[in-house]
């Protein structure tokens, strides 16, 4: 864009836009935005309860199975380590009791504070070797036995209260 900087003969009215007020104008309004915007923000004031610090305790590590069947067998796995059926007893009780006396005791734990037992399996994987799994675990003494499962991709929804 050439600017004339004498006073030539040309008298045509100027067709650009001054935009320098425009943008003036907006400054000043962005500027009022910013310091308003902190006074009319206004908390409510609450009178939080105080209680006493209570400790918390500690819940036993869950247990995570890994059960799939290769050529007809099952296969268990302890956290990532393969365990036959009867060593997966053993290890159940023996980490149940261990918790237990980890814990005080029987008498000092309730329900909620016993370990879980987590099962991942394949999804071919037979019912046997998933039910087979299920049971030891329930008689080593586990109250409660849950599924490890992968969503479907796109299955997810976000609920905005």
């Amino acid at each position: 864009m050439a600017m004339s900087a004498g006073g030539g003969g040309d008298d045509a009215p100027m067709s650009d836009i001054n935009t320098t007020p425009l943008v003036d104008v907006m400054l000043v309004l962005l500027i009022i935005f910013l310091i308003a915007v902190p006074v009319v923000i206004q908390t409510v004031e609450v009178n939080l309860p105080k209680i006493a610090f209570e400790p918390t305790t500690t819940k036993p590590e869950n247990v995570s199975l890994t059960v799939r069947a290769v050529d007809g067998n099952c296969e268990v796995y302890w956290n990532m380590t393969k365990v036959n059926a009867g060593d997966l007893l053993n290890r159940a009780v023996d980490k149940l009791k261990k918790d237990i006396e980890n814990a005080g005791g029987v008498e000092n734990m309730s329900p909620e504070d016993l370990p879980e037992a987590h099962i991942r399996a394949d999804v071919d994987t037979p019912y046997r070797c998933i039910g087979g799994t299920i049971f030891t675990m329930q008689r080593a003494g586990y109250p409660r036995v849950g599924f490890i499962s992968e969503p479907e991709p796109g299955s997810i929804t976000v609920r905005r209260l």
